[in-house]
């Protein structure tokens, strides 16, 4: 391998956590990988990473080359991309990410319809709750949920979502009337991911309200578990509104305290600039967008 596939193997070996996985996407045996990985520690001089048994491991050196080698081969495909005319029309591969649940209900729909429009266009879509750093992890957009902290990237607001405190109508047959956050203490409820951490929940403090401590019942990773416990009468849980739109609608669950919500978070698609250079990063963003806000005003 030459040194940019060796980065590319490197690259891939981490995200996918061995050898065989990052030989199969490169079409490549895992010795050819494996020779490949020594090969680019003998060129930096260090050791990027311990490999046993069963594992990867990033040493302190290998963190910092990880972090250079994305963005390298991000400007190498880029620089690919002009030369071979995919600023001209849609094509190439168009990685993105978003939060699991607001990807899987929202942006795949709308990504599948980007892809059957632009058979060009092959399409890797990351459900990942947590801040992607688009530049260094070789991404073109992302959708965020939030307050956008400064940077260079470039946002379209496409709508907003709320955080919402909710019930089944069973449970709420069996326990006092919910009047004001206060209430809420004492009351079984489920807590999950990082919505909920902690042992409270925030409430505007602007109406003399802080975090109210909450008993949780059961606490899990993930949103759709708490919403599922939820719906089946097990405890009240604090999740996007977006998350329970259908469960709100068709009377599974019930929205509690909605004159206590914090303000609602704005959505937003964002990139970095110089992706926009990619006629499949212009095309997605503008298709994207108008579909987003209608899907946003629908949940309101």
């Amino acid at each position: 391998m030459d040194r940019i596939d060796a980065m590319r193997a490197f690259v891939l070996a981490v995200d996918a956590g061995g050898l065989a996985a990052a030989a199969r996407r490169l079409g490549r045996s895992p010795t050819a990988v494996s020779r490949a990985l020594s090969d680019l520690e003998e060129q930096v001089g260090t050791r990027l990473l311990r490999r046993t048994t069963r594992a990867l491991h990033l040493t302190e050196a290998g963190e910092r080359h990880l972090i250079a080698c994305r963005r390298l081969l991000a400007d190498y495909d880029e620089a690919f991309a002009q030369a071979s005319g995919e600023h001209l029309a849609p094509r190439g591969v168009l990685t993105l990410t978003a939060p699991a649940v607001f990807g899987r209900r929202h942006v795949r729909p709308i990504l599948d319809d980007f892809l059957d429009a632009h058979g060009e266009v092959q399409g890797r879509l990351l459900l990942l709750d947590r801040m992607v750093h688009l530049v260094d992890e070789g991404m073109d957009v992302a959708i965020r949920i939030g307050r956008l902290p400064d940077s260079g990237l470039i946002a379209r607001r496409v709508g907003e979502v709320r955080r919402v405190v909710c019930a089944s109508p069973a449970l709420l047959e069996r326990l006092p009337p919910i009047a004001t956050p206060d209430d809420l203490s004492g009351l079984p409820c489920i807590t999950f991911g990082q919505i909920s951490e902690g042992q409270g929940w925030a409430f505007p403090t602007g109406r003399g309200r802080g975090p109210v401590e909450i008993r949780p019942r059961l606490a899990v990773t993930g949103a759709e578990a708490a919403i599922d416990s939820a719906i089946e009468g097990r405890g009240i849980t604090c999740v996007l509104s977006y998350q329970v739109a259908d469960a709100v609608k068709d009377g599974r669950l019930r929205l509690l305290l909605e004159e206590f919500e914090p303000p609602p978070m704005p959505v937003h698609v964002v990139h970095p600039e110089a992706r926009l250079a990619a006629a499949k990063v212009r095309s997605f963003v503008d298709f994207a967008v108008p579909r987003l806000r209608a899907r946003l005003e629908a949940l309101v």
